[in-house]
């Protein structure tokens, strides 16, 4: 039976074990540029023993940022800064992942230093989307995308693809989740659109399907690649999880190879049932369904719940967000108390319990 420390191998990359860092925003690149934050929070996670250290949602395009304080990808000028933080993460053991993504209706105004206003988006600031629908009633109504502008999109996402081959990265993470671009494409909270992208299922997984192509064209052919998803949007009308198991279907037939089942971003007010492990159900109909690895994620605390969703096949990778936040280390505690040898990295030997 597998657990939760026995190497997992997508193509030709292996991961020492299920434990990945999932991606947070730090919100620490003013420049769009990683600096020594990143290296000390990715490398200490490296360091911690987890068998993937998965990098915050990275821009795509300038209007596509979250924040202001976003790392991004749109600029070869972004390249040079990940080599280093890469390169430690593979030196620890683990292998370094980038979550790539397109903020949609949720993005903020580039920041004020960076120069004249982007073409074609003058002042102030309006974000794009699917349809011109806010996301709450304090957000700004975005400009619904033309077609020409849908059907440059995969290009965007494969040229910033191809940039993270150039920094190092062996694992890239389309962001189709938590009300983002993509996501909004997919639910139909957001998308109203009556042409080729919009309405019936197939019309609204067309350009999510897409950007998997053209990912996975230019992405190195032994790399896994992998899609985020709201596997629902806890909203009488929007995506539903037998939807989610069609777009898994459609996203293994692209070249995704795992699919990060999370949930919920469309709206400001779904009704959540947080609770332990509460998405991994997700995760487990999408893997039975649909036949496609998946990743669980969600209030994962505890080494015995995170190695029962690897050894009960409800998963094949365990995402940690919050937990290695307040514990980097996680993974050499959690060997230790399930009775496994941990990935200490040399330096750290002296504090390894000792083996029986």
């Amino acid at each position: 039976m597998v657990g939760l420390f026995e190497p997992l191998t997508i193509r030709s990359v292996t991961f020492r074990n299920r434990i990945a860092l999932s991606p947070m925003c730090m919100y620490m690149a003013p420049e769009g540029r990683p600096g020594p934050w990143h290296l000390v929070h990715l490398g200490a996670r490296a360091a911690g023993g987890a068998g993937l250290v998965m990098v915050e949602a990275t821009a795509v395009a300038p209007e596509g940022r979250i924040s202001p304080r976003d790392v991004c990808l749109f600029s070869d000028d972004h390249v040079d800064a990940w080599r280093g933080i890469t390169r430690f993460i593979e030196e620890w053991g683990a292998v370094p992942g980038i979550q790539l993504a397109h903020a949609g209706r949720k993005a903020c105004a580039p920041p004020p230093d960076e120069g004249e206003p982007l073409p074609d988006r003058p002042p102030p600031f309006t974000p794009l989307a699917p349809s011109a629908i806010a996301f709450a009633g304090s957000s700004p109504v975005p400009r619904a995308l033309d077609r020409d502008e849908i059907g440059a999109l995969p290009g965007v996402f494969a040229k910033a693809a191809w940039r993270a081959v150039r920094a190092g990265f062996r694992v890239a993470e389309l962001h189709m989740a938590h009300g983002y671009l993509l996501h909004e494409f997919l639910s139909p909270l957001s998308n109203r659109r009556e042409d080729e992208y919009g309405g019936s299922l197939e019309n609204r997984m067309r350009l999510p399907v897409l950007v998997a192509r053209a990912v996975r064209e230019v992405w190195p052919r032994g790399w896994p690649l992998f899609a985020r998803i709201s596997a629902t949007d806890w909203v009488d009308g929007g995506f539903t999880p037998e939807e989610a198991v069609a777009l898994a279907r459609e996203l293994g037939g692209a070249g995704v190879d795992l699919v990060d089942c999370s949930s919920g971003g469309s709206t400001a007010d779904a009704p959540i049932p947080f609770g332990p492990g509460y998405q991994v159900v997700f995760a487990e109909k999408v893997r039975r369904e649909a036949g496609v690895r998946t990743a669980a994620v969600g209030l994962v605390t505890t080494p015995a719940q995170a190695d029962g969703i690897i050894r009960e096949e409800r998963a094949d990778l365990v995402m940690l967000g919050r937990q290695l936040l307040r514990e980097p280390s996680f993974p050499l505690r959690a060997a230790a108390e399930l009775g496994v040898e941990g990935p200490w990295p040399v330096p750290y030997l002296r504090a390894a319990p000792p083996r029986p």
